[in-house]
């Protein structure tokens, strides 16, 4: 542990060189880091009201023009939501939200470019409409549901969540969404899920990064059922008021905010309920370094840096990093018993 360095390299993390050949990728998988979602979470800020998605929006801006759902402006006071809503309880944190422009900007998401500002740039080509998710799999009642009527079947909530990426750097990011467990009712789980998979749209001519043999496409990620089901567990659809854009994750996103950031599919055209635990894409491609359940744990260092402290993007200075990303009087029961060494 001692020999490990306190952080990540400066800039980008993954060399580009490395992104060649699957072969190279594979053989090398011990000299870089990846992750595929830059987003997750802290404590949660609730709006009042059901607010609701547009269509989304055409050219314009970094990746795009977002559709508004409100101010996009940051809330004047910590502790209330960008609505002007006072936002006390179980799911509030007053820390400081990272500014709309470095959340859309500073981005991890490979389908859409390597670096981190590549997918804010190739985002345009991304098609938000028509779009549908396929639920199917260990459910009582399987179905495709096109996005519009996703949003109309949930109110939408505004939570202000901390994201941590595996890279040690962190956001604070005021998500608009729903809880994913009021999606996995309604399909009715059988008594066989045991997991939810996710998988991204697979799409080479809207997600270039796709065209390269990095990782295996499309993009899956997974959760236990327990986990899925927990009400800090969401699926995001905006931010800052706003529908997503292209490089956070459009038009739809997981967000599961004790995990690091690259359990968060983004672009997500299938939700499946399976009996067997899924194989995730960065847990195939490098086992060793990213585990399945992906818990934020400072005491669990990275093969190749500390995960004790992070830098928060917009700030000078590293903070320490909290067990389950500042989560674990919500969420440490659910792994009671379990050797979170092991199992990372």
């Amino acid at each position: 542990m001692s020999k490990l360095p306190k952080e990540p390299p400066a800039g980008e993390i993954t060399p580009p060189a490395l992104y060649l050949r699957r072969r190279e990728f594979l053989k090398n998988a011990a000299l870089f880091t990846g992750t595929a979602s830059a987003i997750g979470g802290g404590l949660v800020g609730l709006t009042g009201g059901a607010a609701r998605l547009s269509a989304g929006g055409g050219p314009g801006g970094p990746g795009g023009e977002a559709t508004p759902l409100g101010s996009a402006s940051p809330p004047a006071t910590p502790g209330t939501s960008s609505s002007g809503t006072n936002a006390r309880g179980p799911f509030v944190t007053d820390e400081a939200r990272t500014s709309y422009e470095d959340i859309v900007s500073y981005n991890n998401f490979y389908e859409l470019g390597l670096s981190k500002s590549e997918p804010a740039k190739n985002a345009g080509r991304l098609r938000l409409r028509p779009w549908t998710i396929a639920c199917e799999g260990e459910v009582q009642k399987p179905e495709v549901i096109d996005i519009e009527t996703l949003l109309r079947w949930f109110p939408l909530e505004e939570r202000v969540y901390r994201m941590r990426c595996v890279e040690a750097w962190s956001m604070v990011i005021p998500w608009l969404g729903f809880p994913l467990a009021a999606l996995l009712r309604r399909l009715g789980p059988t008594s066989r899920a045991r997991y939810v998979q996710f998988t991204t749209l697979l799409d080479r001519e809207q997600l270039p990064g796709q065209r390269s043999d990095v990782l295996d496409w499309p993009y899956v990620e997974g959760l236990r059922i327990d986990e899925a089901m927990h009400p800090l567990t969401m699926l995001a659809v905006g931010l800052y008021g706003q529908s997503l854009l292209g490089q956070n994750g459009a038009p739809v996103r997981l967000v599961v905010p004790w995990k690091y950031g690259f359990k968060g599919c983004k672009s997500i055209v299938s939700i499946q309920l399976t009996e067997r635990q899924p194989r995730t894409t960065w847990n195939r491609a490098a086992p060793d370094e990213y585990g399945f359940y992906a818990n934020v744990n400072p005491a669990v260092d990275h093969p190749r840096w500390s995960q004790a402290t992070e830098r928060r993007i917009g700030e000078l200075r590293r903070r320490p990093t909290l067990p389950f990303n500042g989560y674990a009087e919500e969420v440490a029961g659910l792994y009671s018993g379990m050797d979170l060494r092991e199992s990372f």
